[in-house]
């Protein structure tokens, strides 16, 4: 990979198709959140000054992002809240399969002054959406429709 992690805007014409990485599958779940915020406003000036907590659980690890990424939108749909900085722990449910993601949030309210409006983000889709480890990290694409 690239950098232990990060993300980067891959090639698709209308919206934004997004891949992620990181050394842990936490770790691209948290770059994946930057991303998403980075289309949307200057990641770079938003201070990490109030936390918020997720909860999301899903039958997949698919299911697993785009619940996290959609619940970050919707906080940002709601409340105006941007964040820059992630923490992340991801478990399995149980025998039954699924995964649970408790994750934390920092961030500050959307002024566009400061931030900048860039992109806006109608919503996080399945289309393309991939999660893939491996034994050197993990990487997530997905797809935002603009």
């Amino acid at each position: 990979m690239e950098r232990d992690r990060g993300f980067k805007q891959l090639e698709h014409s209308g919206d934004a198709y997004m891949e992620a990485w990181g050394p842990t599958l936490e770790g691209a779940f948290e770059s994946a959140a930057l991303a998403l915020f980075d289309v949307m406003a200057d990641t770079a000036s938003i201070r990490p000054i109030a936390e918020d907590r997720f909860e999301v659980e899903g039958d997949d690890l698919e299911e697993l992002l785009y619940g996290w990424l959609e619940a970050l939108l919707v906080k940002f749909d709601s409340d105006r809240m941007l964040y820059s900085k992630f923490e992340v722990r991801i478990s399995p449910l149980g025998p039954d399969g699924g995964y649970r993601l408790r994750g934390r949030a920092f961030g500050e309210e959307y002024d566009p002054a400061r931030h900048g409006p860039k992109m806006e983000v109608k919503a996080v889709t399945y289309h393309r959406m991939e999660v893939i480890r491996s034994p050197g990290g993990a990487k997530v694409r997905f797809l935002l429709d603009l």
